[in-house]
């Protein structure tokens, strides 16, 4: 077989093989190239997402009410966030949802500051704040190895800064809750980090900050963390092992990860295939019990929503109803007895585990956050680029 060969003009001659090979480079340089200028589009926030960018205060809705959120809640490291089964735009989706339904606007919601190193510290050790310098760390904190290969720079910025806002929010949250009565972080809940080490997609126990913080200000003596993540809040029952100050109850799927159990002050193995009415009924036996039993001056829901039935991680049977009535029972107790609560999203892996946390939060709006229990504003349709962001 011979090669075709033909001459450029002061080039000389070229193989047909090295010419295929120079266009096939700059196909994919073209692809590169294009597929970075649409990350660059998709990670310029519109103004009603920039609106959320500085630390500052909002308004609670009908002085009952707070919701906080930052865009600085966004994790992105140059699209490998894409990579990992957790939906890294759930939380812009639910506050996009939000603003165009007319139940809020950006300045009625709260913004966080970080958390800072020495909040961080209350409960973590410093060893594992220097773990967090090495890429490979914490790629297997977040269970993405793809992440290994981040620049140390990037994974700061892009990553663990990110999650150091979402653990203020959850700060910031607490607070306003004592202040108001309900409060809700549109992000954290990450229950499976540890004192000494992340996991789980988790690396700072955000609830378990918060619940140091406010006790060392000596705003509260106890907690209670009710945690209805499909998966067990093993990291917050470590961190609270032996501690009185704090119960923590967690109701789960008992033969998924994490395998083997850490032990809460109360545990509740649900087995696979367990439904609204299965789930929603054992929550109305234990809650009543658990909030007279911890005497608690705050409560913590962790109100993951990967118990849907479609949830590709486990194999419990909710529906996004189910996921409503769940939280409206936790909230409605909390406030007939006069409890601060604070409301953190957790986990939930499948396509439309946002809608469902949406719905959720939109009927504690409408209940507590509302005068009349109808929206302030006008609806709107969301912005090409509202939802190219959120995409």
């Amino acid at each position: 077989m011979t090669d075709e060969r033909f001459e450029l003009p002061g080039v000389g001659v070229i193989p047909a093989a090295h010419r295929r090979r120079r266009k096939v480079v700059f196909v994919l340089a073209a692809v590169v190239a294009a597929a970075a200028l649409w990350a660059g589009i998709c990670c310029i926030a519109p103004q009603s997402f920039r609106a959320t960018k500085y630390p500052r205060g909002g308004r609670a809705m009908n002085h009952r009410l707070a919701i906080v959120y930052s865009v600085k809640y966004q994790i992105s490291i140059g699209g490998l966030e894409k990579l990992h089964p957790f939906d890294m735009r759930k939380y812009a989706k639910i506050y996009l949802k939000l603003n165009t339904e007319g139940l809020i606007r950006p300045e009625d919601v709260f913004v966080p500051e970080p958390a800072s190193e020495k909040q961080i510290l209350m409960v973590h050790s410093r060893r594992f704040l220097e773990s967090l310098k090495h890429p490979s760390t914490v790629a297997r904190y977040l269970e993405a190895p793809p992440v290994a290969l981040v620049p140390k720079g990037l994974l700061d910025a892009g990553m663990l800064e990110p999650f150091r806002y979402a653990t203020g929010g959850t700060i910031l949250t607490a607070r306003l809750a004592l202040k108001h009565g309900i409060a809700v972080n549109l992000a954290g809940g990450y229950h499976h980090a540890k004192p000494h080490a992340g996991e789980g997609f988790c690396i700072y126990a955000d609830m378990p900050i918060a619940i140091r913080a406010l006790q060392g200000e000596g705003l509260i003596r106890r907690a209670l963390i009710v945690d209805l993540d499909v998966h067990q809040g093993n990291g917050t029952a470590v961190i609270f092992k032996g501690d009185d100050s704090v119960f923590t109850f967690s109701m789960h799927q008992g033969d998924i990860y994490p395998i083997p159990k850490e032990k809460s002050d109360l545990d509740v193995d649900l087995p696979a295939g367990t439904d609204d009415a299965a789930f929603n009924g054992i929550l109305k036996t234990n809650l009543p019990r658990v909030i007279d039993r911890s005497r608690p001056d705050i409560v913590f829901l962790q109100a993951g929503c990967d118990t849907l039935g479609e949830d590709p991680l486990a194999s419990l049977a909710m529906t996004a109803g189910g996921i409503v009535a769940r939280d409206a029972m936790v909230i409605d107790e909390c406030v007939r007895r006069g409890v601060p609560v604070v409301v953190v999203l957790g986990g939930g892996y499948s396509k439309l585990a946002w809608a469902a946390q949406y719905k959720s939060i939109e009927r504690t709006i409408r209940k507590y956050g509302l005068a009349t229990g109808q929206p302030p504003y006008p609806p709107r349709k969301p912005t090409g680029k509202e939802r190219l962001y959120t995409k």
